[in-house]
């Protein structure tokens, strides 16, 4: 994710000699390593389950899509929900690839297990083009992503088959390093942003009146109103801040903006269902090492000021002795965790079977913000947190 290359940016400053982002995106292009110059590193994608009865509880362990003659293109209509979406890498340093897989590509998994590719995403590889970020509606029944023969971004509704282009081209190079995308409920609108933060701007697309409003690169997006007129975003280094744009559709510009800074280093989850709420892990840098674990509570934080309102610890999910990126929300009042277990390895020859196949495990939490209790949803398998996407929070690679 985006605020994982900010955050470790900033605190390097607190670690003397350890280029604690240099090191990070040597080791991600090692386990990326293809024939030609590979691409530049991604961020982490993840959001929330649309319905946790419904979400399909999948090994930990490679699943059907890395065996021959199992995986096919997405077909043109008929698809049901989405559990999930993971994009593949081909090439590991150890080892052979899974037999079928295609460099740089997404695989999309239903809910009742049956796994495709999504063949018009844009994929990486040795040509050195950007993987498309991808992301799915919290229904799990519209996918968005970059078509690389259209040369824009589309949303497809996976059961009739239509795709609504964005109504303006978005050249290849626009992707930057990281790209992000985010996708409201209905499919109308998307909400595309990069990083580094380059000239080319990011973009507000109304899928359905065919309009575009630009927005400030290097933010990544974590809510959107259900009328597209207010947006929240969120930015992490040199420091936490949040910005909140309203009136986006009623004037000629970008609307009216408001940001605040947040005192110290957080991660934050997907816009509240209110709103309003917003919560947040807190990055903590380990002790006499360059690396960066989560905080053991969730932190509440106003939106409109960027104080931290309360700590709630939490239970039955330990924080510590598991990196945790918040997603969006599985409720009214709790907020879905990805969690994988916290290594600490400053290596640069740190070895690449984490990321590269075989897969890992990675456990979503449904967390309740008030009480902290912590229930398991559902555990994937995926070549890392950057290659993983549920529904209903913004999609990146």
């Amino acid at each position: 994710m985006t605020w994982l290359r900010a955050v470790l940016d900033d605190m390097a400053d607190d670690a003397p000699q350890v280029d604690l982002t240099e090191r990070t995106i040597r080791a991600r292009e090692r386990r990326r390593r293809v024939a030609a110059p590979v691409v530049a590193t991604a961020s982490v994608v993840a959001v929330a389950l649309a319905a946790t009865a419904a979400v399909r509880l999948l090994p930990a362990e490679p699943d059907a899509a890395a065996r021959p003659g199992t995986v096919t293109d997405l077909p043109a209509r008929g698809v049901g929900p989405l559990s999930h979406a993971y994009a593949t890498f081909c090439r590991p340093e150890d080892g052979e690839a899974p037999s079928g897989c295609v460099n740089g590509g997404w695989r999309v998994v239903t809910r009742d297990g049956k796994t495709y590719r999504v063949g018009q995403a844009l994929r990486g590889g040795s040509s050195g083009l950007r993987t498309s970020p991808l992301a799915i509606s919290r229904d799990g029944r519209k996918v968005a992503y970059y078509d690389a023969k259209a040369g824009t971004f589309a949303v497809r509704d996976l059961t009739s088959g239509a795709v609504l282009l964005a109504p303006t081209k978005v050249p290849r190079q626009w992707l930057g390093s990281i790209a992000q995308l985010l996708l409201s409920d209905d499919g109308r609108f998307v909400a595309f942003s990069k990083a580094p933060a380059l000239k080319d701007p990011a973009m507000l697309f109304d899928m359905r009146e065919r309009m575009v409003r630009f927005l400030p690169n290097d933010w990544d997006p974590i809510g959107l109103s259900p009328d597209g007129d207010t947006i929240t975003l969120a930015k992490y280094a040199p420091k936490t801040r949040l910005q909140t744009i309203s009136h986006l559709w009623r004037t000629s510009t970008a609307g009216n903006a408001r940001t605040v800074d947040v005192t110290g280093h957080y991660q934050v989850g997907g816009l509240g269902p209110d709103g309003r709420t917003v919560v947040a892990v807190e990055s903590v840098k380990v002790t006499g090492s360059g690396c960066v674990r989560s905080g053991g509570a969730l932190v509440h934080l106003d939106r409109e000021t960027g104080k931290v309102l309360r700590r709630v610890p939490v239970r039955g999910l330990s924080m510590t002795a598991n990196f945790v990126h918040l997603r969006s929300w599985a409720g009214p009042q709790e907020i879905t965790a990805l969690a994988t277990p916290f290594t600490c390895n400053e290596s640069d020859d740190a070895p690449a079977s984490s990321f590269d196949p075989p897969y890992a495990p990675f456990t979503a939490y449904a967390v309740n913000v008030e009480t902290g209790k912590a229930r398991k949803l559902a555990t994937y398998t995926a070549q890392g947190f950057f290659e993983l996407v549920l529904p209903g929070f913004p999609g990146t690679l």
